[in-house]
């Protein structure tokens, strides 16, 4: 039996797992009024609704590959906001599909391979493994020795990735109508559309080489990061330079506090630096597409999801982030307005709009600060737990499709960050590699402190 067939990606199968959530919505919805009529408090029972369609939508997201798989990863920005015991098993779920999707038969592989390097494919070669090293949702990675005695990742799509990505993306249009009820302020519409915009580019592997070539390009002979060298790229096969090193995934497991310090800083850093250096911000924020180099870099793969940014990352936001600093609360109102991320028809008090995002701001109210999964937590409390005034507010906010990449990369950067627990020195990094801000200088301590 072909081990890549086990992945679910016949359309009736797919269809139906993924119809199966506005159906069983449907049927809660109906529990729930009964509840309420039973005298429950409404704002329980609409809370009980939403953590039980979003514990089914994650479920089913998680049970798919391809598409469906991919919008997840893009919702999983918002899964913190749901309790451990919910977005745990999905997190899981995500991370054993990224790391140990079922390999293509070696006999596919050498079809890809001979379909777009030639019959002659082996002569490229030196040395080439048939054996996967790691596997992605679309594709896997083979280690080989190119002809020139490079060593090289040779990565491969698996054949009929396409047509499954599509079609999930068709079916994940019912889905939207239902999860829009549960993700606090969020147009999904355009957020589907945006995505699908991406995974049209993603499945041609030449746009990712031209992406990666760019990065190594603007980042040659860089002494924090390391950004392998494109080889060759076809639509179905890139061939880049091997890069060795621990991933950050190892560090965030059992490494040392100095060394989860110096990943986090270079992390952070590259975030921010890819937009300033190279007119590309890298929108896989994955612990394992990065990894620290044995000369201490931050090595760099997958370039598949790339936001083009030719004037680096929006002045607006280095704006927004002065004026947050600063106490302006009606200036990060009328910003915020201004990028669409308050429609004109909402009414938003623009102090209490300030402090909802505080907990965002107050990472660069100090020359350093030790981001951790408790603080994390803290902070998604804030926003969204629905016993705090700010939990409605949540609702009266707007994510506009342009931001949604950097909005993906930053809440999943955020994410490594606390994994990580590492201490950095954001405002340096702030100062360096975003435009438009103008941080205000910390106070000083008064002599007696």
């Amino acid at each position: 039996m072909s081990r890549v067939s086990e992945l679910p990606r016949k359309a009736v199968v797919r269809s139906a797992k993924l119809a199966s959530v506005p159906l069983s919505f449907a049927g809660r919805t109906a529990l729930g009024l009964g509840k309420r009529l039973g005298g429950r408090p409404a704002e329980i029972v609409a809370a009980e609704l939403q953590a039980r369609t979003a514990e089914q939508l994650f479920q089913v997201l998680g049970e798919l590959k391809g598409g469906a798989m991919k919008f997840g990863q893009a919702l999983s920005i918002f899964e913190a906001a749901f309790p451990e015991e919910m977005a745990g098993p999905y997190r899981a779920m995500l991370t054993k599909l990224q790391d140990s999707a079922p390999p293509m038969p070696t006999s596919t592989v050498h079809g890809v391979l001979r379909a777009d390097l030639g019959t002659q494919w082996r002569r490229h070669f030196r040395s080439f493994d048939d054996h996967p090293a790691a596997s992605a949702s679309i594709g896997q990675v083979h280690r080989a020795m190119w002809e020139d005695g490079r060593e090289v990742a040779v990565k491969i799509q698996y054949p009929g990735a396409g047509a499954a990505l599509m079609s999930d993306l068709r079916q994940l249009s019912r889905v939207v109508k239902v999860a829009a009820g549960w993700v606090p302020g969020i147009e999904l519409g355009p957020i589907l559309d945006e995505l699908r915009e991406r995974m049209a580019e993603e499945l041609d592997y030449r746009l990712e080489a031209e992406n990666q070539a760019a990065f190594a390009d603007a980042f040659t002979d860089d002494p924090d990061f390391r950004i392998p060298r494109l080889v060759r790229g076809t639509q179905h096969v890139i061939v880049s330079e091997w890069v060795e090193g621990r991933p950050l995934s190892e560090i965030i497991r059992d490494g040392s506090q100095r060394e989860r310090d110096e990943a986090a800083q270079l992390y952070m850093e590259f975030l921010l630096a890819g937009p300033a250096e190279a007119g590309l911000l890298h929108a896989d924020p994955h612990p394992g597409n990065f990894r620290i180099t044995p000369d201490g870099r931050l090595g760099v793969v997958d370039f598949g999801a790339v936001n083009r940014l030719p004037e680096g990352m929006p002045p607006e936001m280095g704006r927004l982030l002065t004026a947050g600093l600063q106490g302006g609360a009606a200036a990060v109102l009328s910003g915020l307005r201004e990028s669409g991320f308050v429609k004109p028809d909402i009414d938003v008090d623009a102090e209490r709009l300030l402090e909802y995002l505080e907990p965002f701001i107050a990472p660069l109210r100090a020359d350093e600060f030790t981001f951790t999964r408790s603080w994390l937590r803290g902070v998604f409390a804030h926003i969204n737990d629905p016993r705090q005034p700010n939990y409605v507010l949540a609702y009266k906010l707007n994510l506009p499709p342009d931001y949604l990449l950097i909005h993906r990369v930053w809440g999943g950067g955020i994410g490594v960050l606390s994994q990580l627990g590492g201490t950095v020195r954001g405002r340096e990094a702030v100062d360096a590699f975003l435009p438009g801000a103008d941080l205000p200088p910390l106070s000083e301590p008064s002599p007696d402190e």
